[in-house]
């Protein structure tokens, strides 16, 4: 009688224990198109034939929970700066902006002299299209293959001072 008893209370408890073919919710998941691509619950059968969703059965599915929007992080306030030269708002102090812009301007003009060095090292090496021939270069083809690479080296280097320009330009 007792094992009667707790086998009556296992065949009870039993279907609590298998797995669900239906999500917590007790309604069909819908796959709905467009980006990104959206696997929700929480909608009517109606707004998902709208919506062209489609029903997923059969499948497992893992629901993963996303951070928050940074919007709704905006709201909190700060309580102490985080970096050097910034208030509690989260603003620039005038100066510290000044000293950085001051910094920048100085390394984008070392990095400017140093560009225009090698670019003046590059042109003088290339001779006007004709540099020197090297020891390996008895073929004409490698010959002409290092011009070209030469060639192609100063042209690049000249776009990457107009670049340095640029941004210097930015700061003044």
């Amino acid at each position: 009688m007792k094992h009667s008893l707790w086998a009556l209370m296992l065949l009870a408890a039993a279907p609590a224990a298998w797995p669900q073919a239906s999500p917590p919710s007790g309604g069909p998941v819908y796959r709905c198109p467009g980006p990104p691509i959206l696997y929700t619950d929480q909608i009517t059968e109606r707004e998902a034939k709208e919506k062209n969703c489609r029903t997923i059965e059969g499948a497992p599915v893992t629901i993963v929970q996303t951070p928050k929007p940074a919007a709704a992080r905006a709201n909190t306030p700060i309580a102490s700066p985080s970096r050097e030269g910034r208030s509690a708002e989260g603003k620039v102090d005038p100066n510290a902006q000044k000293q950085r812009d001051g910094d920048a301007r100085r390394l984008l003009e070392a990095e400017l002299k140093r560009e225009e060095a090698r670019l003046a090292d590059l042109q003088k090496e290339f001779n006007n299209g004709e540099p020197e021939r090297q020891g390996g270069e008895r073929n004409y083809q490698r010959y002409a293959d290092r011009t070209n690479e030469m060639r192609s080296a100063i042209t690049r280097k000249e776009e990457d001072i107009a670049a340095i320009k640029r941004e210097l330009a930015k700061l003044q």
